[in-house]
């Protein structure tokens, strides 16, 4: 066994190798950049060698820096996470030639999964299921045009290098490949260093099914059941689970054989995904089909860990040092069901836009993932487990991916881990940029969701005009009306306290008219008192009990039949509350002053629709439009790049492009005008 191994990747998942290795005795390296001089990870490794600047193409991405890390510390071998050098063959043969073990598979069976047109070539060959399409090259848009008319819309253009969602393009009609081809192109050479495309049939009602593959270098090879990863966003996966409430035993055996056929035809070992896309609209599960094979750790691989009890991290290592699976096919078993949710630095309600920036607070449900050796380790504390990278106070790069952390759930039953998710995410603070808790939350209580009934377009079809929180029931918000009284009047019990206007033995008000909502158009109006010894809203009592001290900014209430985590934020007159996947704005007046409310004049927000504004940091990469130019509803104005994936800009409303204000190659801030209409 090795010695001392070093981890050429950063954040939560060089975290998580780290504790792994700790575990095995085994010392760690880490290598980190200036943005990452004070990372978790750095402070968790045993020893840490400074490789660069921010941008990965001059620290991370740079072979020769890791290997010298690794040559400078004594490390025997490397261990790439996911991303950056992980699916590099180049690097695992520069590893060889200096005598450092590549924790991974071999580097032929990266180059043959890692070209997607050839890997399907491989695929077809040991016989496994391919979806259909073109796998040459492509000459130019005209022949991308040609080739998706042969094959019949929909079609996916998809960069032959890509991956983590980044260099896809869903085409329904000739206009759509010609509008998504060249930026198909870009991102897969902006991202990958390769802008080969190759495009293939758009599987309708699709779920996306992968295949856990672990394998030794003594011929061992099993496949460690499912994961479904159907509920993505721009193609990027969002919740994933295991097992699938979709897959029979017979569609698992079938999938698990020919994968690990493919994984044999390339001499595979370590851990390895196949990811496959199985059409929703065949009842018996048969129409799988082969996408690509990602030839390292998964992002998601916790889940798997969860209802196995295998360490997948530690697995690479011991089949790294030459060791054999000390298990068979016949011992690899499903205990119970797990869900994975990634908190992203993105804000769900303004069309997901990234959000980097400083966390000013960040506190998760627990203190990270705690690993006693046992399979209960793998799934956490009481059934959840955090992998996370970040700290309070750190700062979410754009020069990284914007995934904070990883929430993974375990129960005995597929509702017990969403219930528990639910759970989870209410109790989880994050304070300083956006986030995307509450639409994970409304996922985990959607009835389809509950259902099982998954495709790759859920999002898109159960949020068509983007997300506004998760949906509230009457009860919960007659019962948030009741927390509300009961805070305001603990705000003003304390008021008085403090000013010493009214005698000790005077009660502080207890009757509260109470709004639920933005505006007066949509709100809910609750009458709430409380007295001693019981609390009504609208003359109905409500039993409830929890702990608030004024200016808490978070409390957790019991009712007779139910229980929440609620997070508070002050407004000028009452509070935002934040539970259960939405936040409620919650107005709190006196009784006996609250109809003098009718008569404030709302403010009126100013218009802007005549303003291109920047709706996040970003590089603007094209300008589509000049200056005189007349445009239309929905016609492209800028490309704006951020986070290494393409926004485009559209017009909102026919005009004429007065001014503009920014110059391809410019870095934009949030909110930057980049052009103006008359």
């Amino acid at each position: 066994m090795f010695s001392k191994i070093l981890i050429a990747n950063r954040g939560e998942i060089a975290c998580r190798i780290i504790k792994t290795a700790k575990r095995m005795g085994i010392a760690t390296v880490a290598v980190y950049s200036d943005a990452d001089a004070r990372a978790p990870f750095v402070k968790m490794a045993d020893e840490a060698v400074h490789i660069g600047p921010p941008p990965a193409a001059e620290s991370y991405l740079i072979a020769d820096k890791i290997i010298a890390a690794a040559q400078q510390t004594g490390a025997e071998a490397i261990h790439p996470g996911y991303g950056f050098l992980s699916e590099r063959a180049s690097f695992v043969e520069a590893l060889d030639k200096a005598g450092i073990t590549f924790i991974g598979p071999p580097a032929n069976a990266i180059a043959a999964m890692g070209d997607k047109i050839e890997s399907k070539k491989l695929a077809k060959k040991a016989g496994v299921n391919v979806v259909p399409g073109f796998v040459g090259e492509i000459r130019d848009t005209d022949h991308a045009v040609e080739i998706s008319n042969d094959i019949g819309y929909p079609v996916m253009m998809k960069a032959s290098a890509g991956g983590g969602g980044k260099g896809m393009r869903l085409a329904y009609s000739e206009k759509d490949v010609r509008e998504g081809f060249e930026a198909t192109k870009r991102e897969g050479l902006n991202s990958f260093g390769d802008d080969r495309v190759f495009i293939e049939k758009f599987i309708e009602d699709p779920r996306h099914i992968e295949i856990q593959i672990l394998g030794d270098k003594h011929g061992n090879i099993l496949y460690l059941n499912e994961r479904e990863c159907s509920i993505q966003r721009r193609h990027q996966k969002v919740v994933e689970e295991a097992p699938s409430p979709f897959v029979t035993p017979k569609m698992r055996k079938a999938m698990g054989e020919q994968c690990v056929a493919l994984s044999r035809a390339v001499d595979y070992h370590s851990a390895g995904t196949v990811e496959l896309i199985v059409s929703g609209k065949d009842p018996t599960g048969e129409s799988f089909y082969f996408l690509e094979m990602n030839t390292r750790l998964q992002v998601e691989h916790p889940v798997t860990e969860a209802i196995t009890g295998i360490d997948l991290v530690e697995q690479m290592i011991r089949v790294a040092a030459g060791e054999k699976l000390e298990m068979t096919q016949d011992d690899i078993g499903i205990d119970g069901w797990a869900i994975e949710n990634r908190v992203y630095a993105e804000d769900p309600y303004r069309g997901f836009l990234p959000s980097t920036g400083r966390l000013v607070e960040y506190d998760p449900p627990l203190e990270g993932w705690t690993d006693d050796g046992t399979a209960n380790g793998r799934r956490g504390v009481d059934g959840i487990r955090i992998d996370d990278g970040v700290y309070e106070g750190g700062e979410v790069s754009m020069f990284y991916d914007p995934m904070i952390a990883k929430l993974v759930t375990w129960g005995e039953t597929r509702d017990e881990a969403a219930d528990l998710q639910v759970e989870a995410l209410d109790a989880f603070r994050i304070k300083g940029l956006g986030h995307n808790i509450d639409f994970l939350s409304a996922i985990m209580q959607h009835p389809r969701f509950r259902s099982g009934e998954l495709t790759t377009g859920f999002i898109a079809e159960e949020y068509p005009e983007g997300f506004e929180g998760a949906h509230a029931s009457d009860e919960l918000l007659r019962r948030l009306a009741a927390v509300a009284g009961v805070i305001a009047t603990a705000d003003a019990d304390r008021a008085r306290r403090i000013d010493q206007q009214l005698s000790g033995e005077m009660y502080a008000p207890g009757d509260w008219a109470i709004r639920i909502g933005q505006s007066e158009a949509e709100a809910r109006h609750y009458l709430v008192q409380i007295a001693e010894d019981a609390i009504m809203v609208d003359d109905e009592a409500v039993e409830l009990s929890f702990d608030y001290t004024p200016g808490q900014d978070m409390v957790d209430v019991e009712f007779s039949d139910d229980a929440l985590t609620a997070q508070l934020t002050p407004t000028r007159t009452g509070y935002a509350i934040t539970t259960r996947g939405s936040t409620q704005h919650v107005r709190i007046l006196p009784a006996r002053v609250a109809h003098l409310a009718e008569h404030m004049i709302e403010k009126e927000p100013p218009d802007l629709s005549r303003l291109l504004i920047c709706p996040m940091p970003g590089l603007l990469v094209k300008l589509h439009v000049g200056e005189g130019d007349e445009v239309q509803p929905g016609q492209p104005l800028a490309t704006v790049e951020a986070m290494k994936m393409e926004n485009i800009l559209r017009a909102e409303k026919e005009g004429k492009i007065a001014k503009i204000n920014a110059a391809e190659g410019d870095s934009l801030a949030v909110d930057a005008v980049i052009l103006e209409l008359e």
